[in-house]
C-alpha cells in the first residue's frame, strides 16, 4: 500500500484561491486563525528557529495541537529583489502526531501572504477604531494588496492610501487593486499617506532599524498594524510611538526578539492577542487610544492556514499525490525493499 501525501503546488494553490475567491478565502482564514487563537493553550509554542546571515534569514516555524503537527519553512532576503527574486518564499507540512506520517505538503509563499493579511485584519477587528474606513499602507511590495483586500473583507475598509519609496511599487499596487471596490489614493510621502487614516499598516522589507513612522506622525485614536519589523535588527517604528501605544503581540518570547518591542526593555508590558479574543484581556478601551499590533507572524497562524487548505482538498481536488514515504512490505526490511528495486 502506497503512503501518498497530498501536495498543493503553486499552480493548484492559485486555482484554489480563485475557486474560493480571494476575499472569501481571506475571511475564512481570519476565522480559522481566530478559532485556533481561542484554543491557544492546546498548542506547543516556541519562537521560530532562525538562521541569520548578512543578507537574510531562513526559518523553521513548528507547532502542534497534540493531534496534528505542522511546520513552515520560510526565508526573508530583501536583496533578492535586485536579482529578480522574491523576498519571501515558503512551504509547509502537516503530519499526524499518532504515526508521524505527513498528511499534507503545500506551497506557502502565496498562503503566507494570505494568512499574514488575514491575521492583520483579524487583529484589527478587535483593536482598530470602530467604524474605521481608511487605511494607509506604507510599503507597497508583495504583501500590500493582500493587506488591502483582507481589511476590506474583514474590517469594512473602503479607502486605501498607498506610499512606497519606489513609485513603481505604488503604481503596481494601485493597478492590481483597480476594480476591487476600494478607493485608492497614490501618495508621494508617508506623511501624505497617513492623512485621515484610522489604520496605518507598515509593511516594508529592508532588513534595518528603519524609522517609517515617527511619533509626531501618529495622532490619537489610530491603530497601527506593524508587519515589516519581523527579525532582530529590523524595525519600522520610532521608539517614542511604542511608549505611548497599547501593544498587542502574538507570542511575547518571539516578538521581544523580532518585533518592534525589541527596542524596549524586556519587561515592557504587552498584551497577548489571544487573551483579547478570549475575553480575558482588554483590547481598545478608549477612542483616543493608540493601539499597535506588533505582528511578526507565529507558527499557529501557519498551522491554521495549512489545516484550512487541507479541509478544501476533497471538495476541490486541487492537489496531487506524492509518493514520498517508503513503504516496505515488512516495516523492518527497508534495505530489502531497496534491493528488490534494482
Amino acid at each position: 500500500m502506497l503512503n501518498l501525501v497530498p501536495f498543493v503546488s503553486v499552480d493548484r494553490m492559485m486555482k484554489l484561491v480563485h475557486r474560493i475567491g480571494v476575499e472569501t478565502m481571506l475571511t475564512d482564514l481570519a476565522k480559522a486563525i481566530e478559532a485556533d487563537f481561542l484554543r491557544w493553550g492546546q498548542f506547543d509554542k516556541t519562537p521560530r528557529i532562525a538562521s541569520h546571515s548578512d543578507v537574510g534569514v531562513i526559518e523553521l516555524m513548528p507547532t502542534s495541537d497534540g493531534q496534528t503537527y505542522g511546520f513552515k519553512y520560510v526565508n526573508g532576503h530583501p536583496s533578492n529583489m535586485k536579482r529578480g527574486l522574491q523576498t519571501v518564499t515558503a512551504f509547509g507540512l502537516l503530519a499526524d502526531v499518532e504515526t508521524g506520517y505527513p498528511v499534507l505538503l503545500s506551497e506557502m509563499t502565496i498562503l503566507t501572504a494570505l494568512r499574514t493579511a488575514s491575521t492583520s485584519a483579524m487583529a484589527a477587528k478587535w483593536l482598530a477604531p470602530k467604524g474605521a474606513t481608511t487605511m494607509a499602507i506604507i510599503g507597497n511590495g508583495a504583501q500590500a494588496e493582500f493587506q488591502a483586500l483582507a481589511f476590506k473583507a474583514v474590517c469594512g475598509i473602503t479607502h486605501i492610501r498607498l506610499y512606497d519609496i519606489d513609485p513603481a511599487a505604488t503604481a503596481k499596487c494601485a493597478r492590481n487593486l483597480a476594480g476591487c471596490g476600494l478607493t485608492i489614493t497614490e501618495c508621494h510621502t508617508a506623511e501624505e499617506a497617513i492623512l485621515g487614516a484610522q489604520i496605518i499598516t507598515t509593511v516594508t522589507a529592508d532588513k534595518t532599524n528603519a524609522t517609517i513612522l515617527t511619533d509626531n506622525m501618529v495622532g490619537s485614536g489610530v491603530h497601527i498594524n506593524g508587519v515589516g519589523g519581523d527579525c532582530p535588527g529590523k524595525t519600522e517604528l520610532h521608539p517614542d510611538i511604542l511608549h505611548r501605544a497599547s501593544i498587542f503581540v502574538e507570542y511575547p518570547p518571539q516578538t521581544r526578539i523580532e518585533g518592534e518591542i525589541q527596542q524596549l526593555p524586556a519587561d515592557h508590558p504587552v498584551t497577548e492577542l489571544w487573551e483579547v479574543i478570549a475575553g480575558t484581556a482588554t483590547g481598545r478601551s478608549d477612542p483616543a487610544q493608540v493601539t499597535l499590533f506588533d505582528s511578526v507572524g507565529f507558527a499557529i497562524e501557519d498551522f491554521s492556514a495549512l489545516n484550512y487548505i487541507r479541509s478544501k482538498l476533497a471538495e476541490t481536488g486541487l492537489y496531487e499525490d506524492l509518493d514520498m514515504i517508503a513503504d516496505p512490505d515488512d516495516p523492518r526490511d527497508l534495505f530489502g525493499m531497496l534491493l528488490r528495486a534494482a
